[in-house]
């Protein structure tokens, strides 16, 4: 019994000492999750601003690719630097976070928002959910189909992967017809979640991709006419 009781006061400073280093660990992965400082809505739209424009000029353009007459935009080049990516990921987070909607779940489409999307999504302590060409993912999948220059093709997504309810912003690189991305949104809906936005590194402004997504809300880092 006196070895019994004397322990007891060293198991409660040991369970105290747990519960401690618990919510340290806790506080620490909640700072990870948004990755980094929240601020005011002007300082964060004032580095918004600025960084916009580093991202802009590390943009690289090719003409005649992949065809004559195509000047092509290559987003590469902003995962090629450590500092630029890092920049990137910043300015996605302050956009959705200017938005005053934060996602459940973050949505990228195939292939590109993937380059960025997962990473997006921890910093945003949200999940993320791959939209798949058709016959690329196990298990039963909802489909839903858009139209291409050349014909139809097949997006996918796992059943179950969204909840009902579920806030989700859909995130690709670019955004030029927007049939993708409608066909993206028709598949959240089909689960039950509610797209609360749209979010692109780049838009090609001309063909109007935006107006095929039914009024919801859609972002875009940097615009450009080619």
């Amino acid at each position: 019994m006196s070895a019994n009781a004397e322990s007891a006061p060293q198991v409660a400073d040991f369970v105290t000492l747990t519960q401690d280093n618990t919510a340290n660990t806790q506080s620490t992965v909640n700072q990870d999750a948004s990755g980094r400082k929240s601020s005011s809505p002007a300082a964060a739209a004032a580095e918004l601003a600025s960084t916009k424009v580093k991202l802009m000029a590390a943009l690289k353009s090719f003409k005649d690719f992949p065809i004559p007459g195509i000047n092509f935009i290559d987003i590469l080049p902003l995962f090629q630097d450590v500092k630029t990516h890092e920049a990137l990921l910043v300015a996605l987070q302050l956009q959705i976070e200017l938005s005053q909607q934060k996602p459940d779940v973050i949505v990228g489409l195939d292939a590109r928002g993937f380059l960025f999307g997962p990473s997006l999504a921890l910093r945003m302590g949200a999940s993320f959910v791959p939209v798949r060409k058709q016959g690329k993912m196990p298990g039963p999948c909802v489909t839903a189909a858009y139209e291409k220059e050349y014909g139809t093709d097949f997006f996918q997504m796992q059943e179950g992967a969204i909840k009902p309810g579920q806030k989700v912003l859909i995130v690709d690189d670019i955004i030029a017809t927007g049939g993708s991305a409608a066909a993206a949104g028709e598949l959240v809906q089909k689960l039950g979640g509610e797209t609360i936005g749209y979010l692109f590194i780049l838009e090609i402004a001309f063909l109007k991709g935006r107006e095929k997504l039914g009024g919801v809300p859609v972002t875009t880092l940097l615009e450009t006419d080619e």
